[in-house]
């Protein structure tokens, strides 16, 4: 038998402290409503937000099945089929078998879907970027480093 090691092994956190609690529940709700916001623009679309969300991993992610889609969405398989068959009817996206195993669907965006999904994009950036001109500069600096610290937060988020 080895040595022990003399460093004790540090207990998980079994709580997180009150601060960060309360940060977490004001940022979860501003998160929701922001997102509420801007999707406002989603309907100059022309599609609901789930297709836009599931084309939206496509363009950005590439090419998935319908399970990795599925997983990605946080929908069931049967709920994805019914968003990837309106999305292949609008053809903002395109179907095809794996040629190594034909039981395996390919789902990639076309370049129409990716057009949608972009422009999409920028009518929200250029609605949310409205509001925030009205904010100081100092403000808005502020905000841009609380972005960056949450884009870190969720680089490193296991």
């Amino acid at each position: 038998m080895g040595k022990r090691s003399p460093c004790k092994p540090t207990l998980p956190k079994i709580a997180p402290q009150p601060e960060a609690l309360a940060v977490a529940d004001r940022l979860h709700s501003t998160a929701i409503h922001l997102l509420r916001r801007v999707r406002r623009q989603d309907k100059l679309s022309g599609e609901g937000p789930a297709r836009l969300s599931a084309l939206s991993v496509l363009v950005f992610a590439g090419p998935k099945t319908l399970g990795e889609l599925a997983a990605a969405e946080q929908v069931k398989p049967p709920t994805m089929s019914r968003i990837v068959s309106g999305l292949a009817r609008t053809r903002l996206v395109e179907i095809s078998a794996d040629p190594h195993d034909v039981r395996r669907l390919s789902i990639r965006a076309t370049a129409k879907g990716t057009r949608l999904l972009r422009k999409a994009r920028r009518r929200r950036i250029a609605d949310l970027a409205l509001h925030l001109d009205t904010l100081p500069q100092e403000t808005l600096c502020r905000l841009g480093e609380a972005a960056e610290i949450l884009q870190k937060l969720l680089t490193d988020w296991r």
